[in-house]
């Protein structure tokens, strides 16, 4: 996993590393899964995965 995409989650999103860590635990096999499990954890809404999204595509 991107650690950029970890500095992202945690200072544009505000999660911390518990809800990532969550969030990961869930994805092991498909780390490239990470915002849909966000969202299907309840961590972020539609709004902040298009954020992230929008970030994946310009890193």
């Amino acid at each position: 996993m991107s650690e950029n995409l970890i500095s992202f989650l945690q200072e544009e999103i505000h999660l911390s590393s518990d809800q990532i860590k969550l969030a990961l635990n869930k994805v092991q096999q498909s780390p490239n899964q990470l915002p849909i499990a966000l969202l299907q954890y309840g961590l972020i809404n539609l709004g902040q995965l298009d954020k992230i999204f929008d970030w994946i595509e310009t890193a």
